[in-house]
């Protein structure tokens, strides 16, 4: 294994990045500021993307404290244009504590709620992007960004964008798009039977996520979850849905779904989230954005966790926070969350967009996704669907010209995501 110091010795002398412990391809533009990324995987080279006009400085990952000390702290300091992000809580713990005490611009970041059609895990690139200084969205610890944008915004005051959250939720319904877009359309009403009473649906999470350790006092796994359903909810029908990254075994579950199948019914296919609702009375989640997409559809969602859309009124809530005094609208909740707070990215064009044009895009993506009818898994599905509608006459369509880019314009106000 390479020695990390190695390593900042070669990349001082050279104009390289750093990934993974390994030296790779020359920087763009050296000279421009440096952005020093934290805990991210090798795979999210689309930063280079998303900052053209910096100098991207991937850390390795696992990077121990005394290393940060010794390597990183001068290099960062070195250059008073710098700034640092960090991929969740991957980066060093003391990461943002540095930052602050040296007036270095930091942020957290993760994927946007709505991110792509394939999973994130099969490091397919992301369509958009939650930056935020304060703390990771999902943390019910402290105050966010996110939660400061719903505390503050004048929303009474901003008719325009009110307006423009309710189209944008009608489409989102209408189109059926989620947060991840590759399950099947297929009948509900074949894998749930006759609708005969109450019908619940639990939504199972990838039990070793971040938002469930920094969500939620009280520690729920799945199983925990369904047998609270049933508990509270006597002769209803109980359905459990196990996250897609454990149906496609990229993720392992924590807890075994086969010991509660005796008092609900497993989904074992993969279908898409917004077919799932169809026909719900009541959402179950421990901290999944699943829980705000019921409440969109007009379920009810009943929370044991506190999560970014929790405490304004729309939830059934059993951890309150008391920083949460505020009661918003969904048209108003939505417009901070998804509207307000991330930014949206076109992986093929290289271009910034809006929330509008995120949406078509992912639409025109789905519908590749459908009809290249191939089995993109281990594969960046955006190169892959590039290729495909490159070769292939038939798609020589507005689809294909959407894949490829040509459509996507930049927005005049967003040559950037600097201080977001």
């Amino acid at each position: 294994m390479v020695k990390a110091t190695t390593i900042l010795a070669e990349a001082a002398k050279t104009p390289f990045r750093v990934i993974g412990g390994i030296v790779s391809r020359p920087l763009p533009k050296r000279g421009n500021p440096p952005l020093f990324l934290f805990g991210f995987a090798a795979w999210k080279t689309f930063m280079y993307d998303w900052f053209p006009d910096r100098e991207i400085v991937f850390a390795p990952t696992g990077l121990w404290p005394i290393e940060f000390d010794i390597n990183w702290k001068w290099r960062i300091l070195s250059d008073r244009r710098a700034e640092v992000m960090a991929w969740q809580y991957k980066g060093l713990p003391q990461l943002k504590n540095f930052c602050a005490r040296n007036n270095i611009p930091f942020h957290y970041v993760e994927d946007g709620f709505i991110r792509s059609v394939s999973l994130g895990a099969l490091e397919t690139p992301p369509i958009s992007l939650a930056f935020d200084r304060q703390d990771m969205y999902f943390n019910a610890n402290g105050p966010t960004d996110l939660e400061t944008i719903l505390s503050t915004h004048d929303f009474d005051g901003d008719g325009d964008l009110q307006l423009r959250a309710k189209a944008l939720i009608e489409k989102l319904l209408s189109t059926g798009l989620s947060k991840y877009n590759s399950g099947a359309d297929v009948a509900v009403e074949e894998l749930y039977g006759p609708k005969a009473g109450k019908r619940i649906l639990v939504i199972g999470q990838v039990e070793r996520d971040a938002s469930i350790a920094y969500g939620s006092r009280e520690k729920y796994s799945n199983n925990d979850l369904v047998r609270l359903a049933y508990k509270e909810n006597p002769g209803a029908q109980i359905i459990y849905k196990p996250h897609p990254e454990v149906l496609q075994g990229t993720a392992e579950p924590m807890s075994d779904p086969n010991l509660v199948r005796d008092i609900c019914t497993i989904l074992e296919e993969n279908i898409s989230l917004s077919e799932s609702f169809r026909t719900i009375d009541h959402v179950y989640t421990i901290t999944s954005l699943s829980g705000f997409e019921a409440l969109l559809r007009g379920s009810k969602s009943r929370r044991w966790d506190v999560p970014f859309y929790s405490g304004w009124g729309l939830t059934d809530d059993r951890q309150p926070t008391n920083r949460r005094k505020r009661k918003l609208t969904i048209e108003q909740l939505f417009a901070g969350a998804y509207v307000l707070y991330p930014k949206y990215f076109d992986p093929v064009a290289k271009e910034y967009i809006d929330i509008e044009q995120a949406i078509e895009l992912l639409v025109e993506m789905r519908a590749a996704y459908t009809v290249l009818g191939k089995d993109l898994s281990n594969v960046h599905l955006m190169d892959a669907l590039t290729k495909a509608v490159g070769d292939d006459v038939s798609l020589q369509t507005p689809l294909a010209n959407s894949v490829r880019g040509s459509r996507v314009r930049r927005l005049p106000n967003e040559p950037s995501v600097r201080a977001p």
